[in-house]
């Protein structure tokens, strides 16, 4: 394990402050009240709130003066921060321990903020028009759809690594197999144990099928490489004694391929950037359907998953540029934002389902113990999954 897994906290955390800042905003412009905006789950480690007079105080590890009423709060892990204050008229906003996601909590959400004459509170959740709730509900999705556009755009402003049409090494590991026979940088394989290959992808194919026939008989086996190196017109013969167990991120023989940055013109940029993300969002969805049909099994990365992709993406950056993180981290963004609409209980789509089905029913609401139940099954079923992709994600770890 490197330092470079630390890069799945700035990844996460931003995707997740983009979404509920995406929800924040939105029930601010529906005039609703917001009692906190959180990043990560409870226990609470800091929290900030700015004073009736002016300035700002300072929450630490939950600690105030008086007591907040929690019985309102939506959210499963019970009393949101346990910050004690005051009945709140403006923002909490809180850090907390539990870097698992984040939640803007909201006065009214599972619809119960009544007075004594059972009318909502006209600053809750519950009190607007289904429109203005299904915006809300839906401004987290949305925020992450243009941060995909937004990093995707970037991406390409800053180049896109494109690998060259031919097989010319553009790394070579110290002390590695490649180091000890000879090769060097900028030279070209032509050739694999007599077979002509054409670039660095199909001469890492017949590499490892090479190492795969070995069956694991031999800790090393000699691979004979045609190359040619420079600008000279012939051609040289290496043996490089490919190690079959090599170490992370090395590969069989220490090499790595040549980047060439592709560099587009900053209008053009934006386009290619709203076209990337479409893309991607057809091709997601093409596998999810494919899963639903069974013609693929059914495959899900948890934030332990995620981490190690995360690693391994992060590495490459000091080689090839930012592409590789900010596509990443494009891609999650995308990601979150369709998992997120899914129409099932305790996600976003989930909710705005329930809207949709008030709407159908003209007007009339579940009652709030029955859609807090639904969101609370919704809940418990991402829990059970979330556990068991995350202990199939740690026995998989270098696997």
């Amino acid at each position: 394990m490197s330092w470079y897994i630390l890069a799945v906290v700035p990844v996460l955390g931003l995707l997740v402050f983009v979404h509920e800042l995406g929800h924040f905003i939105a029930a601010k412009w529906a005039g609703i009240r917001v009692d906190e905006f959180a990043m990560g789950f409870p226990p609470n480690i800091v929290g900030f709130r700015k004073r009736e007079r002016g300035g700002w105080e300072v929450l630490w590890f939950g600690r105030g003066s008086s007591v907040m009423d929690t019985s309102n709060i939506q959210n499963p892990f019970g009393n949101a921060s346990d910050v004690p204050t005051a009945p709140p008229t403006r923002t909490l906003y809180s850090l907390n321990l539990l870097p698992l996601g984040g939640y803007v909590r909201m006065v009214g959400e599972n619809g119960d903020a009544v007075d004594e004459n059972g009318r909502y509170d006209e600053g809750s959740f519950a009190a607007k028009t289904a429109g203005k709730r299904i915006i809300v509900l839906c401004a987290g999705v949305f925020m992450n759809f243009l941060l995909g556009i937004a990093l995707f755009t970037i991406a390409y402003g800053l180049g896109e690594p494109m690998p060259t049409p031919t097989a010319v090494i553009g790394t070579v590991q110290a002390n590695s197999p490649a180091a000890v026979a000879g090769l060097r940088t900028d030279d070209t394989v032509v050739a694999v144990n007599g077979k002509a290959v054409k670039d660095f992808n199909a001469m890492s194919t017949a590499v490892t099928q090479i190492i795969n026939a070995d069956k694991g008989k031999n800790d090393h086996i000699p691979i004979h490489l045609t190359i040619r190196r420079g600008q000279q017109g012939g051609t040289q013969e290496v043996i490089v004694n490919a190690r079959t167990h090599p170490p992370q991120g090395q590969g069989y023989m220490g090499v790595g391929a040549k980047v060439l940055t592709m560099h587009y013109p900053l209008w053009e940029a934006p386009f290619r950037g709203i076209a990337h993300t479409f893309d991607f969002i057809h091709q997601y969805l093409s596998i999810i359907g494919k899963m639903i049909i069974g013609a693929i099994q059914p495959q899900f990365s948890g934030p332990v998953g995620i981490a190690q992709v995360t690693q391994s993406v992060a590495e490459q950056t000091p080689v090839v540029g930012w592409w590789p993180i900010l596509s990443l981290t494009a891609a999650l963004s995308l990601n979150l934002a369709i998992f997120n609409i899914l129409p099932f209980p305790a996600l976003d789509g989930g909710r705005v389902f329930l809207v949709l089905v008030e709407i159908l029913r003209g007007g009339k609401r579940l009652k709030p113990e029955r859609e807090g139940l639904i969101n609370l099954v919704g809940f418990a079923l991402l829990l059970v999954l979330m556990i068991v992709v995350t202990v199939s994600d740690l026995m998989h770890w270098n696997g």
